[in-house]
């Protein structure tokens, strides 16, 4: 069974930075990609960017393209997002997920998710 376990959330203020980790377990196969998402209240869950398992390959959503990275730990096993600049509307629940390559940024493409970590930006 897949699991998916996010943390590093919390607030932050404008213009700072913020490093998520999602733990990612139980894997059956070594192809697949994990994605980074966020759901804002009254908002629909969006993709923020996604890695491959194979070669690292990266996928960003383009308006974040920039100020977020998505990167692998040298385990594999740890998928980090770090947030640069981060602006008021990036306030969301983060969510990590898993799901078959190819990647992309559409949630209903992703089998697993974790239970999400609450980021806030405000001074």
């Amino acid at each position: 069974q897949v699991q998916l376990v996010e943390s590093g959330g919390g607030l932050v203020q404008p213009g700072g930075s913020l490093r998520l980790s999602c733990e990612a377990s139980g894997f059956t196969s070594d192809y697949y990609a994990i994605g980074w998402f966020r759901q804002a209240p009254g908002m629909e869950r969006e993709g923020v960017a996604s890695i491959s398992s194979t070669d690292g390959r990266r996928y960003y959503a383009g308006s974040l393209k920039g100020r977020f990275t998505i990167s692998r730990g040298s385990a594999k096993n740890t998928i980090y997002l770090q947030m640069n600049s981060v602006k008021p509307e990036d306030t969301a629940v983060y969510y990590c997920a898993a799901g078959s390559l190819p990647l992309g940024l559409i949630p209903g493409d992703y089998d697993y998710w974790g239970q999400g970590t609450q980021v806030t930006v405000s001074s």
